[in-house]
């Protein structure tokens, strides 16, 4: 479902209707990342994020974000209408910014489907999720002067001083089923992905296995992932963690809605 141009600089909950979210899109496609790629899924893409990756592969959610506000009961309606689908995932931009996301994963997990939150990790909630896809920000996601996709590095120190909040992801790991799932861009971010991995293990009283860290290449395209894909699989090999695909890009390279 594509929404209309509306545009607004949403860094954290803005929304005027207190039972509205702002929706970038919401389509039926394959996950395809992490422990459940290959399951068929409802996406709900809201608008609007606290972070500023480089890479983002949701342009229009985080740098440039556009959405339609569509009271929560719309967007029930419009899931349903996918009627062969038992899992959600609610994904952004970042949801968790938004207080009505709560309301949003209550009422779809009422009404029988499995959710999964795709979260960078910095806000925690009290919600109804049956897996948080946690996703840190490593250094190497931060967009300095000469990866800037919309200025010089404005954004840089903001995004740096809030990439990671330790506390948060150790309490979502220990209130939900979880994955731990790096976006790696090269092999120098390993140590960064060790490091936080067991600053993490330190603090929760919840075992993180290897198999819970996920590494997943860098690439919103076929031809980037090509060049990441094969050094991220020998990277999770070489420290026995486990390799995400990103399933629709290989099927649809960075076809919309997908």
């Amino acid at each position: 479902m594509p929404v209309n141009s509306t545009k607004t600089d949403l860094t954290r909950n803005s929304s005027s209707d207190s039972r509205s979210l702002p929706i970038n899109e919401v389509f039926y496609s394959l996950q395809g990342e992490g422990k459940l790629a290959g399951t068929p899924s409802v996406f709900i893409r809201t608008s609007g994020c606290n972070l500023r990756c480089w890479f983002c592969d949701s342009y229009h959610t985080s740098w440039d974000p556009i959405h339609d506000l569509m009271e929560v009961d719309k967007i029930v309606e419009k899931v349903q209408e996918y009627e062969s689908a038992n899992h959600i995932v609610v994904t952004g931009g970042e949801p968790l910014i938004h207080d009505e996301t709560v309301e949003l994963i209550d009422r779809m997990q009422d009404n029988g489907y499995h959710i999964t939150v795709e979260t960078n990790g910095t806000i925690v909630r009290d919600a109804a999720i049956d897996l948080v896809s946690l996703s840190p920000k490593l250094a190497s996601s931060t967009p300095t002067a000469e990866k800037d996709p919309m200025g010089d590095g404005e954004q840089a120190k903001h995004h740096e001083r809030h990439r990671i909040n330790v506390d948060a992801i150790a309490e979502m790991i220990d209130s939900y089923k979880f994955q731990l799932k790096f976006v790696v861009t090269d092999q120098g971010d390993i140590s960064e992905i060790n490091n936080l991995v067991e600053r993490v293990r330190d603090i929760t009283a919840t075992t993180i296995n290897n198999s819970d860290v996920l590494l997943m290449p860098e690439g919103a395209t076929r031809s980037s992932l090509a060049d990441t894909s094969d050094s991220v699989a020998e990277l999770a090999l070489k420290h026995g963690y486990r390799y995400s695909p990103r399933l629709h890009v290989d099927l649809w390279n960075d076809a919309p809605g997908t």
